[in-house]
């Protein structure tokens, strides 16, 4: 909080007549807060959350949208990465809901050099995905080929959209309806269960983050959150121990674990998909032209590479640039807890490069669909995955009970 009330004292120093007030308030709150504050005529200038949140009120007629779409012009509509500003799209061809601030991004971490050393491509297309895992997966030595969750938790459902989508697959069609039940689904299943075969023995999720920063697996599924687990060896101590896992006795912090690990933030196939989450900058509708003023300002001034970098070194890796330029700046790479400085600046470049095309299931054709956040809190998906791939159920049967679960939800709304 400290950092941000920098940023506005910097900011009201340079425009005497703006007063800017933080006041934080709870995530899980900000619907109804948002919806109390809309009642009473009491709305906000400026709203740092979701960007499923920036949809949602966009479709409600919350946000100023016009004010929105000049903010991300006079920026500079290509400066962005163009999977944020797509999340945030409007019905309406150019216009936005809301504009990106920050995101982290979901990937494959692989360990290049075993990679290398055995001639296989990186593990970014479902084939050298499967051909990898396989190659690597030696149990015998207490080795594994990939970490996928198969856990009935929201890990699991992280991990396979991008996969889905990369296979065109997803939830809802342009009108919100239910499109489960596809070939395309049912084909990114069955990759999902085969990768899950070359995991550590037994329902996995995060937790098995273990055996590679151990050295006993060549790739694993996970977010910008472990870069400081690679490259810190107190960030990485939680993971080094013997407690988690009966078959890992613990091992000494690998100083070049950070160097001989590359990232893969993109899944190719039919179509190009990576996964993430984008925190929005959401502006509200004012009755008093000067206060939306202020706020474009703000915004504005917030994207200056000073005061942008030192607000996304709150949180090295959790806190992402949605713009380009930042990523390979040296102040950016100079972050507090020393994390950016292991990974050098092309590193850095190939990791945010997974903000170019972030995919939500939640999120079609500039409308939320409100039926995808109930889907997803109750884990219908992963608890099918589990049940294909722990339970050894068919994967037509499996899809067929998540799509009676997802039809039971939506008709309760």
């Amino acid at each position: 909080v400290s950092t941000y009330q920098l940023r506005v004292d910097t900011f009201q120093a340079q425009h005497a007549n703006v007063t800017v007030k933080i006041v934080p308030i709870d995530e899980n709150d900000v619907p109804t807060q948002v919806q109390a504050a809309s009642a009473a005529g009491t709305l906000p200038a400026l709203l740092y959350a979701a960007a499923e949140d920036g949809v949602t009120f966009g479709a409600q007629g919350l946000t100023d949208n016009a004010a929105t779409t000049k903010v991300i012009n006079d920026i500079g509509r290509q400066v962005f990465y163009p999977g944020t500003l797509a999340v945030n799209q409007s019905a309406q061809a150019g216009v936005y809901y809301a504009l990106p601030f920050t995101g982290w991004i979901q990937g494959i971490w692989y360990r290049s050099d075993w990679f290398e050393k055995a001639g296989l491509n990186p593990p970014n297309t479902w084939e050298d995905m499967l051909k990898s895992a396989a190659h690597f997966y030696k149990p015998g030595e207490n080795q594994y080929g990939i970490l996928v969750g198969t856990k009935p938790e929201v890990y699991t459902e992280q991990r396979f959209t991008p996969i889905a989508a990369s296979n065109g697959a997803g939830r809802f069609d342009s009108s919100g309806n239910l499109h489960f039940n596809t070939p395309e689904m049912k084909q990114a299943i069955e990759l999902y269960a085969e990768l899950a075969k070359y995991n550590p023995p037994g329902p996995q999720s995060w937790r098995a983050r273990d055996y590679y920063l151990q050295g006993k697996m060549a790739g694993f599924f996970y977010s910008t959150f472990i870069m400081d687990d690679l490259a810190i060896q107190s960030a990485a101590a939680d993971s080094l121990t013997g407690k988690n896992f009966s078959n890992l006795a613990g091992a000494q912090f690998d100083p070049q674990l950070v160097e001989h690990t590359g990232f893969v933030p993109i899944i190719h196939h039919k179509t190009d998909a990576g996964y993430g989450v984008i925190v929005d900058m959401i502006m509200f509708k004012q009755k008093n032209p000067a206060v939306t003023q202020a706020a474009s300002d703000f915004v504005k001034y917030l994207f200056t590479p000073h005061a942008y970098i030192t607000w996304l070194h709150v949180a090295p890796g959790g806190n992402n640039p949605v713009i380009h330029g930042i990523a390979d700046n040296p102040e950016f790479l100079n972050d507090p807890k020393g994390v950016f400085k292991h990974y050098g600046k092309d590193k850095m470049d190939t990791i945010t490069s997974g903000m170019n095309d972030i995919t939500d299931f939640s999120i079609v054709g500039g409308k939320v669909v409100p039926a995808g956040a109930v889907i997803y809190s109750k884990t219908i998906i992963p608890q099918m995955i589990y049940k294909v791939t722990q339970e050894s159920m068919p994967v037509e049967a499996a899809m067929s009970w998540a799509e009676d679960q997802m039809k039971s939800l939506i008709g309760q709304l």
